[in-house]
């Protein structure tokens, strides 16, 4: 069951609901629900990628994959796990598993770093007329992303 701790009639069944699992002497898993990353945040993660793509004569999918998660935001994305056939494993999380603060900070260090590092400057959210050209000049270059 999800309650939202914010409504008065929810923050009542909650409490009653764990009291009635402590009184039971259960075991339970209590987590909180973080708002998952926004549209907005991937349409603009998307063009920041695709425009770097385009500067660098990478694919998309090397820029995500090698610049975004791996070089720039590693402890949020790269995981280990041990598998049954291959043995001690990294992998990559995937984006959509990031909430919303996640994606912001992966979003601002990956800025950061293409501004210092790559001398490539990604625009802020509110530059809505960079971002334009920058998804014109996307559909442009497509078929090479």
């Amino acid at each position: 069951m999800v309650y939202d701790l914010s409504k008065e009639l929810d923050k009542k069944r909650a409490a009653e609901r764990f009291q009635f699992l402590l009184n039971k002497g259960v075991k339970i898993e209590l987590t909180e629900r973080k708002k998952k990353r926004t549209i907005q945040q991937n349409a603009y993660l998307h063009a920041l990628i695709g425009y770097f793509a385009i500067e660098t004569g990478n694919t998309m999918e090397w820029v995500k994959q090698k610049y975004f998660k791996l070089l720039c935001n590693k402890e949020l994305f790269v995981r280990e796990k041990e598998d049954e056939f291959l043995g001690h494993v990294k992998y990559s999380r995937s984006s959509a598993d990031l909430d919303t603060g996640e994606m912001t900070m992966a979003i601002e260090r990956f800025r950061d770093w293409a501004s210092q590092e790559a001398g490539i400057y990604l625009p802020e959210p509110h530059e809505t007329e960079m971002l334009e050209q920058i998804e014109i000049e996307i559909k442009k270059h497509e078929r090479y992303l």
